[in-house]
């Protein structure tokens, strides 16, 4: 290949990169609104994007990349189609999909944004309730089987069989793409809610990734919708607080060699206080909405966390009482080994470990960096030196992150030098 060649394969493999960072959902959700098809529309966006890598490097990155990839899609569904219906049924949907890619070919900022409807679709009571919240992580943000699974600390196998059955459920059972009625609302909020977490704890805790922290962002615009559609809801309100506060920090996450810093070591100078006023305000209004819910009680110990930092006052009690209103109201073993890092705060790392210990049992643990990360922490400053490095190792090999693991190192350094 000459250096043109290469040159335009480059720029091609570019454009496709970033109109799958920013656009996939979107894209998804338009695609699969009509037919209620969302696997389908899934391979018909992924033969159209194919096409655009053998394309553009010989024709060009088209002026509007959304709307060519839109109209190959299109045509990808319209063969499909053609092919399972009758020749009547398939030709007045096949005009429908035309009018359609005209119109979103011509206006491409005019191509309809069904990224919430399709939310909503993927909460469903039709679908099966541990599976409603990762079902909207692949179709809206395009993550892997593997990344969600590690989310949600479920084998990959199995979450990728899931989320195929939860596809096909959708389709199968016609179910609308919509907001649904009030009555119905709450159920399917939470699923709705706990995804675009998920996407936004992803994008936060890998940012040494370029591609992820772009996900944090669309996570924090979805945040921003749900808020601005919904605003008589408290959750939603609580969990885009939640984002913020820890939104607010992002700057101060990383020293100017790119190395980690956590939390207790930050510099609060480098906080946002733009963002840690917008989700104060938030939380105020959240509380004053009516009954507390998860995402108030995390974001008020994030609260509680900044409040500890900027005015330099000691609220571990606060933090561990809240913690332990979390944890009666969700029994996650997420949530038991944070309140046990700021149990340790309060009572000292013995304490601590005595409660984390109902984690020891726990198979999803074994595969979960924060946990391998949190236990040598504590076995560190309890004086098992032995102990507290072989949880670091095990941290270090779970992490992808290479700041983290820079750290990690680091911490296992220092407990070898005593």
């Amino acid at each position: 290949m000459s250096d043109s060649g290469a040159a335009a394969q480059q720029s091609a493999e570019r454009a496709a990169a970033r109109v799958a960072r920013e656009s996939y959902g979107r894209l998804v959700a338009f695609l699969a609104a009509r037919t209620r098809d969302v696997a389908g529309a899934e391979d018909a966006l992924g033969e159209a994007f194919a096409a655009a890598l053998r394309m553009w490097p010989v024709d060009g990155v088209p002026d509007n990349p959304d709307a060519w990839l839109l109209t190959v899609a299109r045509r990808r569904q319209t063969d499909a189609i053609r092919r399972r219906q009758t020749r009547t049924a398939g030709e007045v949907h096949v005009k429908l999909i035309a009018d359609e890619i005209e119109d979103a070919s011509q206006a491409p900022d005019a191509i309809p944004d069904r990224r919430l409807a399709l939310m909503f679709a993927c909460a469903h009571p039709a679908i099966e309730r541990g599976m409603r919240a990762p079902l909207i992580l692949q179709t809206i943000l395009g993550m892997t089987a593997e990344d969600i699974s590690a989310a949600f600390l479920i084998p990959p196998a199995t979450m990728g069989q899931r989320l195929v059955r939860a596809k096909a459920r959708i389709k199968d059972a016609g179910i609308p793409f919509a907001i649904p009625d009030p009555e119905d609302l709450p159920e399917r909020l939470e699923a709705v809610l706990d995804a675009v977490y998920a996407a936004f704890t992803k994008g936060w805790s890998e940012i040494g990734d370029e591609v992820v922290p772009a996900m944090a962002d669309e996570a924090l615009w979805l945040g921003r919708l749900i808020v601005s559609l919904l605003p008589a809801e408290p959750e939603a309100k609580g969990m885009l607080a939640l984002m913020l506060y820890a939104e607010s920090r992002r700057a101060a996450r990383r020293d100017a060699t790119g190395a980690y810093v956590p939390l207790e070591q930050q510099d609060t100078s480098l906080w946002d206080d733009s963002s840690i006023r917008l989700a104060e305000a938030l939380l105020r209004e959240a509380n004053r909405a009516g009954p507390t819910g998860r995402y108030q009680l995390e974001a008020a110990i994030q609260s509680a966390h900044t409040a500890r930092r900027l005015a330099g006052q000691d609220n571990w009690r606060a933090i561990v009482a809240l913690y332990d209103h979390l944890l009666a109201r969700t029994h996650s073993p997420v949530v038991v080994l944070n309140r046990a890092v700021a149990l340790a705060e309060r009572d000292g790392p013995a304490a601590a470990l005595l409660a984390v210990d109902i984690l020891d049992g726990d198979r999803r643990m074994q595969s979960y960096q924060p946990y391998w990360a949190a236990i040598g922490h504590l076995r560190g400053r309890a004086g098992d030196k032995e102990g507290a490095i072989a949880a670091l190792t095990a941290a270090i090999g779970l992490t992808a992150d290479p700041a983290v693991r820079v750290y990690l190192h680091a911490r296992i350094a220092a407990l070898r030098d005593g």
